[in-house]
């Protein structure tokens, strides 16, 4: 818990640093934010490398998946940050990685089950593919804000750390290009690795992972197309990963915190 308390109070100094230099200088996000953010992304990794030496296996309980996906969130927003774009995207996304970290810090343990390394290549994969999915639903929503906001011609001010809409527009299909090909690859490794889907209660997790990966499939095709951008990119963007989060994370918590399963 300890580590947990330390990586969330890491993630809420380098996203208050954000808002204060960002509130002075828009168009300057500085490098004091990076120092605090790196480090709660160590320790955020940390204490689940503790976790899973004392269970003696990778914890991927639900509280476990939901953090890491929040880690995953977090260190590629550092990245991007880093690189000089959309540093201003942690405001957003470290308050979320603390959260989970947290979640996860004061939860009891759960029994943990090894895994073979082809399932967990399968699990790793998918929290790769759910974390980057994510980043790119929230530059849906930060283009839907600004998109909707030049329209009415309200230029406010928490605008101006933000890319043009081009360019957030081209950063946003991006990150659904690379979520995609990991959502591919977690879907493949799946159907060769994942044995008895019935008798797992895997079938909707399945079925609604399918449909998460023919939308954004489709988004793509229709970028490439037909030239989707905007509102649309926008909707396809969202049900999909709202289908993704009913995939992953909804049957998890049916099944291990309201059914008990695992």
């Amino acid at each position: 818990m300890t580590v947990a308390l330390v990586a969330t109070a890491l993630y809420l100094l380098a996203a208050g640093l954000l808002v204060h230099r960002l509130g002075r200088h828009p168009d300057a996000p500085g490098r004091t934010w990076r120092l605090p953010a790196a480090g709660a992304v160590l320790a955020h990794g940390l204490m689940h490398l503790l976790a899973w030496r004392v269970a003696g296996a990778a914890d991927l309980h639900f509280f476990s998946a939901l953090s890491m996906v929040g880690l995953g969130m977090a260190a590629l927003t550092l990245l991007a940050g880093v690189s000089g774009r959309m540093a201003a995207l942690g405001v957003l996304v470290y308050p979320l990685a603390a959260a989970t970290s947290l979640a996860y810090g004061g939860r009891a343990a759960a029994p943990v089950q090894a895994l073979d390394w082809q399932l967990q290549l399968h699990a790793w994969m998918a929290l790769l593919a759910y974390a980057t999915l994510a980043i790119a639903a929230l530059l849906a929503l930060l283009l839907w804000i600004q998109e909707r906001a030049l329209r009415q011609r309200q230029f406010h001010t928490w605008l101006r750390p933000l890319p043009p809409l081009v360019e957030l527009e081209a950063l946003l299909f991006r990150t659904i290009t690379v979520g995609f090909v990991l959502l591919t690859a977690t879907l493949l490794t799946g159907v060769v690795f994942v044995e008895n889907l019935l008798a797992q209660h895997l079938i909707h997790k399945t079925v609604l992972s399918v449909l998460s990966w023919l939308a954004f499939g489709a988004l793509l095709l229709g970028r490439w197309r037909y030239g989707w951008r905007g509102a649309i990119a926008v909707r396809w963007t969202l049900t999909a990963m709202a289908l993704l989060v009913l995939a992953y994370f909804g049957s998890k918590f049916v099944l291990e915190l309201v059914l008990e399963r695992t």
